[in-house]
């Protein structure tokens, strides 16, 4: 059953032009092909990048940020209240008028100590402007460098000035390793983004984000 499902999903007619087979795309004379394999790569690359992302927001960003004066503001936390807590996680951060008279005779608060916790609460999650700009800092600099290595590798390329040189020899075309490596270092980036999205700042597009790096993951993959 394994075995059928397998050879269906990579009948050559589902994935190569006519005429074309697999054994078309091996290897030889010097000239390397795209492999499913060579995915496998980005998964230990998207490690590496979130360990170089660490140490650029601990030595890199930081020092940065102040310079440029910006600075971890202390916040005021909210005194540990498990029922006030409680309402936080699960029922909602900014309860109504009806819902703080509750808390307040539920907690031995006045409906102002209630206003105030949650306030303060609320405050907590919000991420700080330090974390934010670590953060821009690490996808500035990565964006910034890509693009600038793109452009040095592609611009001696033929088919940089002349589009029509871009399908030539197709559907058998051999990729350089400047190509390869530019794709595997794009593709580990945005999986190293999907892996730390749970701690990065939560924005209000949160779900269209993650779709995003899902879309980009699979269309470099099938790329």
């Amino acid at each position: 059953m394994l075995q059928t499902l397998y050879d269906y999903f990579w009948w050559e007619r589902l994935w190569l032009p006519v005429n074309l087979t697999w054994a078309d795309l091996e290897d030889r004379d010097g000239r390397v092909y795209a492999k499913a394999s060579d995915l496998y790569i980005t998964l230990p690359l998207a490690l590496l990048f979130l360990i170089v992302r660490y140490f650029f927001e601990l030595y890199v960003a930081t020092p940065l940020a102040a310079l440029l004066n910006i600075k971890e503001k202390t916040r005021l936390r909210a005194p540990p209240n498990a029922t006030l807590e409680h309402f936080y996680l699960t029922s909602g951060k900014q309860p109504k008028q009806a819902e703080v008279e509750l808390l307040s005779r539920q907690s031995g608060l006045s409906g102002r100590q209630v206003e105030r916790w949650f306030r303060r609460r609320r405050n907590q999650d919000r991420p700080s402007l330090l974390k934010k700009f670590r953060e821009a800092s690490w996808r500035f600099t990565f964006y910034l460098i890509a693009f600038i290595a793109g452009m040095a590798v592609i611009v001696d390329k033929p088919w940089f000035y002349d589009m029509k040189k871009v399908w030539e020899g197709y559907p058998i075309q051999s990729t350089v390793p400047s190509q390869y490596w530019y794709y595997m270092i794009e593709l580990s980036f945005y999986w190293s983004l999907l892996f730390s999205i749970a701690s990065d700042v939560k924005r209000k597009d949160f779900k269209e984000q993650i779709i995003h790096h899902v879309a980009t993951i699979i269309l470099i993959s099938f790329s």
